[in-house]
């Protein structure tokens, strides 16, 4: 369904409702999936829109967009989340700011957030982003560094390991969506076994989000089928 004419309360019953229907196939409560919405480059008008529709998490890639966004969205108190890769000179931003970071992949990034989250704030919540397909342009630690990492996060009191996140190369045949989705899931349920905070599969976008509710996930990132068509630069 085009997104150009809906307005923001259809477009967020249409995404919510794939989300249903996919937890009904997947034998799931629809209270297990989470939906972030992905607000990086959207003005604030529309980000308040949903916000007053009762969607609170929002998700960001770029920090000093998110920071100007902020202020004037505090009155709504959304969750926010960076979910773009992250920058070392940009990490105390972060760390004063967000409340969840999607995208750990090296060791730096977790001593810097650590040592830069106040201690008057809760712990920052951690996803550790896994490259599944090996993908040389994105970002994410290979597999066999989520142990590493996971242990270098447990210890820090002003740090929760919560789970992983990742994004997988497209795919159209929903079997190999699954397929993919599969080895995160059991990454995930490895990471799960070990630490008893982690309890969030961050996995699945607007064309596989079935296929990551089918494998596990806990959360789905969805921008341009609830904010509409980006602005253009």
């Amino acid at each position: 369904m085009s997104t150009v004419k809906q307005n923001p309360a259809e477009r967020q019953v249409a995404v919510q409702a794939r989300i249903d229907a996919a937890c009904q196939s997947a034998n799931r409560s629809a209270s297990s999936v989470r939906l972030l919405a992905v607000s990086k480059t959207q003005p604030v008008g529309k980000i308040r829109e949903l916000a007053l529709l009762g969607q609170l998490a929002f998700g960001e890639s770029y920090v000093d967009e998110a920071l100007e966004k902020m202020p004037e969205l505090a009155g709504c108190s959304p969750e926010w989340h960076f979910i773009g890769p992250l920058q070392s000179n940009k990490t105390r931003a972060v760390a004063a700011h967000f409340d969840w970071v999607q995208s750990i992949d090296r060791a730096k990034i977790v001593h810097r957030l650590a040592h830069q989250r106040a201690l008057r704030q809760p712990p920052l919540n951690l996803l550790i982003q896994v490259n599944l397909d090996d993908e040389s342009q994105k970002a994410g630690c290979h597999p066999d560094e989520i142990d590493d990492l996971a242990r270098l996060i447990v210890v820090q009191p002003q740090l929760t390991l919560r789970g992983l996140m990742a994004i997988p190369a497209p795919r159209e045949d929903p079997k190999e969506q699954r397929a993919v989705f599969g080895r995160l899931r059991t990454l995930f349920e490895r990471l799960a076994e070990r630490y008893p905070d982690v309890d969030t599969l961050s996995a699945g976008m607007s064309d596989d989000l079935e296929a990551a509710v089918a494998e596990g996930s806990t959360m789905v990132r969805v921008g341009t089928a609830l904010f509409g068509p980006r602005p253009r630069p």
